[in-house]
């Protein structure tokens, strides 16, 4: 992939920071299990779809088990990606093994994956591993998601959050937890994320009975798909001026890959995810899970970083957990 465009102050990242990022005490190990997924979203940083062959093999999930065990209770979140997780035929066994750990697992879930064929009791098998369930859900109006998404994508998803609900995520005492993605339709900037929570919660309430936590906004990142539709209607320096202009260094003690790594389906190690899809390798001894033998290895060590990093600390922040700021 080209680089990104030079922006107007011709300054990188690392220039604007004025310093080098080192990892803290690693937490999060996030997995992207791999590209096959049932949808095909414009803002996809992944560039997923039904077509794509990318998947974890089972060795590869092994590798990825192991080091967990050797952490010293440090790693206290699995957070799982793609694609489409659930699509892994491996899935089931990897969040076993992370909840055997008593580490918690995030299952970021298309919502829609969950009426397909073979995953008619994957909602239950959630539900009874108390797997964290991130649903991406960019608007609550159907006209603005199936803009994103495609056609008959909302009426799916407000269904499968029904079913999530009737299970008990979102509703106070179950302890299961149930948290909502917004991504903004084009290139602009999330809103604020505590406002337009509240908004979501009213609409979904009222129009469907449907109940969730909380809600993160997004920020898209100018990677993969949504680079690409950037660059077709003109507007990727622009986006890339956008996001520099509002620069917020209050942010950057809190991105993501201060305290998480990244491992692709294939089983390297990355910064983030967004590294990952960039090629931007991490500056790890250990180039992949087959060279671990645990995590706590990886903390302490410096952070890889790019122009694209603008979009993690723009306006109040964006990370896999919302907004920073």
């Amino acid at each position: 992939m080209s680089a990104l465009p030079r922006i107007r102050a011709r300054k990188s990242f690392s220039e604007v920071v004025g310093r080098t990022l080192h990892r803290g005490q690693l937490g999060i190990v996030q997995i992207n299990v791999g590209k096959l997924c049932n949808q095909a979203c414009l803002h996809c940083h992944v560039a997923a779809g039904p077509k794509r062959t990318e998947i974890m093999r089972s060795q590869t999930v092994d590798r990825s088990i192991d080091p967990l065990k050797g952490a010293k209770g440090q790693v206290h979140t699995v957070d799982l990606t793609g694609g489409a997780p659930e699509m892994m035929p491996d899935f089931r066994r990897l969040v076993l093994a992370a909840r055997a750990l008593n580490i918690k697992v995030i299952d970021r879930c298309n919502l829609t994956v969950l009426h397909l064929a073979g995953q008619e009791d994957t909602a239950k098998f959630l539900a009874e591993n108390g797997v964290e369930v991130v649903a991406s859900l960019p608007c609550y109006s159907k006209t603005n998601v199936e803009q994103q998404r495609g056609k008959g994508v909302f009426g799916e998803s407000i269904s499968a959050l029904q079913q999530l609900n009737l299970l008990g995520y979102g509703r106070p005492g179950t302890g299961l937890v149930l948290n909502l993605v917004y991504n903004p339709g084009g290139p602009s900037l999330p809103p604020a994320q505590s406002g337009l929570e509240r908004d979501y919660k009213e609409r979904l309430q009222e129009d469907f009975g449907v109940v969730f936590n909380h809600l993160f906004t997004i920020t898209n990142m100018p990677i993969a798909r949504f680079r690409t539709d950037l660059e077709r209607s003109d507007q990727l320096e622009n986006y890339m001026q956008l996001l520099l202009d509002n620069y917020n260094p209050a942010t950057v003690d809190g991105v993501m890959c201060l305290d998480q790594i990244s491992i692709s389906w294939d089983g390297r190690l990355f910064d983030c995810d967004f590294n990952q899809m960039l090629e931007i390798r991490a500056p790890f001894k250990a180039r992949t899970v087959f060279e671990l033998d645990s995590f706590d290895a990886l903390s302490g060590q410096r952070v890889a970083v790019a122009d694209h990093c603008f979009g993690c600390t723009a306006g109040a922040g964006s990370s896999c957990g919302g907004t920073l700021d």
